[in-house]
């Protein structure tokens, strides 16, 4: 491997940021990897998704096969596209150069950034907030009438006061950096066990036991059994479509590949059997409790009897949803931005302008309703999925798992390919994000947006591979076209 002279870069242009980490902070381990997505996992909106699927109709044993076969899916596409992220330490936007060009890994990048910064952080804070405005009205009860039927843009007060104050604690966070993000991390595991196992334990009892949350068979799904099945993985991945994309700004820490692929396919596979048993228990057995579907977690949390039992959930639940919003949001977001503009944002000031943009598109729309989710994660997957499908092709067929740092630290190296733009993989971001959104318009090919992941990591990545060989294939005849002139 190459090495790069980091003050040589610096001169150039690019920021610390966007640097392969020094030997000694590269020190993430197995442990580390374990524990980074657990709060990923068990966050609100990921309950919700879950409620979501039961509200379509299906029964508790349908969801938990969906759920498991998801987590498998997710931690080879994760341990995957991580693979450079450990082997060189490169963090996204730099990653995504190999592929698609110093400037089309812009549009790649942009598309990442702004879904973060303007969709999922506005969504995923809200979701926080909401936790937080149960709490706060636990403690204060008056709060939650603050303002009367005062409301700016479908807020009311006290909603706009936790949308705010949680903001706050996401962009505290990301000024501590990613030491005390991965601190956070460990501290947080224990937590989580404990209050989604007590959330678990406390519905079975209402449903009267296992037995009846293992009968549970749902009002029956409609239209084709495997399509649905099959988007049901789709939307449970889809809420990873982004972190999947840029998963190299945290293996880049990584000790090892070893560390980063058996930590987090130890981390997500496990995590992910406690979640469904919690998630589902906790759905079906309130609803049978209580006699209605309850499908955001937070209503559930809200019909404690215990003040206390309300305070440590809705606090975990916080927790939760402020890890994930950081670590898959705001990081890459801040990454990508500094990238963008390296002279003038650092990763720290990008990351803030993110934030401030996640308030402006009013997120809170998109907890309306049981399926309003589905909708959005379909949209997130098809724009993203096609990115992941030619970075792993590009990287594990046309290249081989071999990166040229020097030259891609370089203005003028070969990635900048056709004036900055890598046309075979615009070509396939193009024709695989139709492919996988055009259910959304066109009726007939809804099915393909039902499974838009699916369809965009598989159709990008043929598509891409078969761009490249053909480019590849005709490079060599040029050549050696050029070889017989000279003779």
């Amino acid at each position: 491997m190459k090495q790069i002279n980091r003050e040589e870069l610096k001169a150039a242009g690019f920021s610390e940021d966007v640097l392969p980490p020094k030997p000694e902070e590269r020190n993430w381990n197995i442990g580390n990897y374990a524990t980074i997505w657990m709060g990923s996992v068990h966050n609100i909106p990921n309950y919700i998704a879950v409620g979501g699927l039961f509200a379509l109709g299906m029964s508790a044993g349908q969801v938990f096969a969906a759920i498991i076969l998801a987590s498998i899916i997710l931690a080879a596409a994760l341990v995957f596209n991580g693979h450079a992220g450990s082997k060189y330490g490169l963090p996204f936007s730099m990653f995504l150069r190999t592929s698609f060009g110093t400037k089309g890994a812009m549009i790649a990048g942009v598309l990442r950034g702004v879904i973060s910064a303007i969709m999922w952080f506005g969504f995923q804070t809200y979701a926080g907030s909401q936790a937080l405005s149960i709490l706060l009205g636990k403690l204060w009860p008056t709060y939650l009438t603050l303002g009367g039927d005062w409301n700016l843009l479908g807020l009311s007060l006290p909603a706009l006061i936790s949308f705010l104050i949680f903001w706050l604690f996401n962009v505290a966070l990301i000024y501590g950096g990613m030491g005390l993000l991965g601190k956070f991390s460990n501290i947080l595991s224990p937590l989580v066990y404990i209050v989604f196992g007590g959330m678990a334990i406390w519905a079975i009892k209402l449903a009267g036991g296992v037995g009846p949350i293992l009968a549970y068979t749902g009002a029956g799904v409609s239209g084709n059994k495997v399509i649905v099945f099959l988007s049901a993985i789709t939307v449970l991945i889809a809420a990873w479509a982004a972190p999947i994309v840029n998963v190299s700004d945290f293996t880049r820490l990584a000790r090892s590949t070893k560390d980063q692929a058996v930590g987090q396919t130890l981390g997500l596979v496990v995590t992910y059997i406690l979640f469904a048993i919690a998630s589902i228990s906790i759905i079906v057995g309130s609803e049978i409790a209580f006699g209605t579907p309850i499908w955001n977690v937070l209503d559930v949390v809200a019909r404690f009897d215990s003040s206390y039992a309300i305070g440590i959930s809705v606090l975990t639940l916080c927790l939760t949803t402020l890890s994930v919003n950081v670590t898959g949001n705001i990081v890459p977001a801040g990454y990508q931005l500094a990238s963008l503009f390296p002279k003038k944002l650092t990763f720290k000031s990008g990351a803030t302008i993110a934030a401030v943009l996640g308030i402006v598109v009013m997120p809170w729309k998109l907890m309306e309703n049981a399926t309003s989710i589905f909708t959005f994660l379909n949209m997130i997957s098809g724009l993203l999925a096609p990115i992941t499908g030619v970075m792993l092709a590009h990287y594990f067929v046309v290249t081989k798992t071999e990166i040229d740092l020097r030259e891609l630290y370089s203005h003028n190296g070969k990635y900048k390919y056709k004036n900055g733009f890598n046309v075979n993989a615009i070509i396939t971001l193009t024709v695989a994000g139709v492919l996988s959104l055009i259910g959304n318009f066109v009726p007939f090919f809804k099915p393909l947006s039902d499974i838009s992941w699916f369809v965009g990591v598989i159709s990008a990545f043929i598509i891409y591979t078969l761009l490249e060989l053909r480019s590849s294939k005709a490079v060599k005849v040029t050549k050696q076209m050029k070889l017989n002139e000279e003779k």
